[in-house]
């Protein structure tokens, strides 16, 4: 829980040293002030693609959010099997950073693992594209008002300004490939 109350500190650090109001950063992420408030209040249920577009609007980079280190690396970056930054958002996903050490990256890579559940996905919108490829298991991705059932190997690349969501469509954990660029 603490390493949650320190995004939410630095996110609001942030926007204090650039010089933001709460009201003009909930505008530019397309949310209301209050739920804007409660992410710098204690982080609690943070999407990461606001951190991403945070990351972006702030012009720092998506890991220096995260954990509070800059990323330094410029020519490559190599993520060996099963490592990666945790960037663990929300229950029942698990996500792992895959460019946490690339400085101004114009993608982000996460390598995401998803809980078997019932429950529907929740749904998001953010700016840019994005591509998803299901490398274990099954995902659904929710489009709108559309369920899309990936197996393993089936890819989607799609308008992200859309709602949209991903959640586990059987009865072990799915594991996909997702990358945003803005």
């Amino acid at each position: 829980m603490d390493e949650i109350r320190e995004i939410a500190l630095r996110i609001k650090e942030l926007r204090e040293i650039c010089d933001y109001s709460e009201e003009d950063i909930a505008k530019e992420l397309g949310i209301s002030v209050d739920l804007y408030k409660q992410y710098e209040a204690n982080g609690q249920d943070i999407p990461i693609n606001v951190i991403y577009q945070l990351s972006k609007l702030y012009k720092v980079d998506f890991s220096e959010i995260l954990t509070g280190v800059s990323a330094k690396l410029k020519t490559y970056q190599v993520v060996r099997g099963g490592n990666g930054q945790k960037a663990d958002r929300y229950p029942g996903y698990e996500f792992r950073d895959l460019a946490y050490h690339y400085a101004n990256t114009i993608m982000q890579p996460f390598l995401v693992t998803l809980d078997p559940s019932d429950k529907k996905a929740d749904l998001v919108s953010h700016k840019g594209e994005e591509f998803n490829l299901v490398l274990e298991g099954t995902v659904v991705v929710t489009f709108g008002d559309q369920d899309i059932v990936l197996e393993k190997g089936d890819s989607i690349y799609f308008n992200p300004t859309y709602p949209h969501g991903q959640r586990c469509g059987g009865d072990v954990p799915a594991t996909f490939l997702t990358m945003i660029a803005e």
